[in-house]
């Protein structure tokens, strides 16, 4: 596996996860924090991810030559994270882009951006397991590296029923002194099975 990129940590405070290539990928958990992401992290020849229907965080893979298999992962975690979760859609369009093709007008609300020119469009399944990446829970796509603790799918759960589910089985199996605020911060917002 390639060695993770680490870019100092203010990054942990947005939702993220690293590749199974090692790349780390940052996105906003509200409109602020999209604002936030596309200032602070973006550059003009960076992928950027965007469910093609609004509700999403912006994902941004912080490298200049990401792989397919990134790409679709980002993607995963793109929407996991968006209305469309929520929605119990099974499968998802999510939005690829470069950094240099967003643009931003002062009528557009906070967290929207606008992009030119062509995109190409991947469908995922929305499913994530949780691991442990950088000493963090992360709920991430199922084909990276770590040991899964936990897998997430589309359900029937409220947040704090699942972060419940999740930390029994984390304190059975693994013995990992992780909190229940930190479950919350990982994991999708609701509608959530836990295995």
């Amino acid at each position: 596996m390639k060695k993770l990129i680490n870019v100092d940590r203010k990054y942990e405070s947005y939702r993220w996860f690293y590749t199974s290539g090692g790349i780390l990928a940052v996105g906003g958990k509200s409109d602020e924090q999209n604002e936030a992401v596309i200032h602070n992290f973006l550059r003009p020849e960076y992928a950027i991810l965007h469910t093609t229907e609004p509700g999403s965080p912006f994902i941004i893979l912080l490298s200049k030559d990401p792989s397919k298999k990134d790409i679709e992962e980002a993607g995963i975690f793109c929407a996991c994270f968006s209305k469309q979760w929520k929605d119990g859609k099974k499968e998802i369009s999510v939005d690829i882009f470069k950094g240099s093709q967003i643009y931003k007008s002062k009528l557009m609300k906070t967290g929207t951006f606008g992009v030119k020119g062509d995109k190409k469009t991947i469908k995922v399944k929305p499913e994530l397991v949780l691991v442990i990446q950088n000493g963090k829970l992360r709920a991430v796509p199922k084909t990276t590296r770590e040991e899964k603790l936990a897998e997430i799918k589309q359900g029937k759960l409220k947040k704090e029923q699942a972060t419940e589910k999740i930390l029994k089985k984390i304190k059975n199996i693994y013995h990992f002194p992780f909190s229940k605020e930190e479950v919350m911060s990982a994991i999708p917002s609701d509608k959530l099975e836990v295995r």
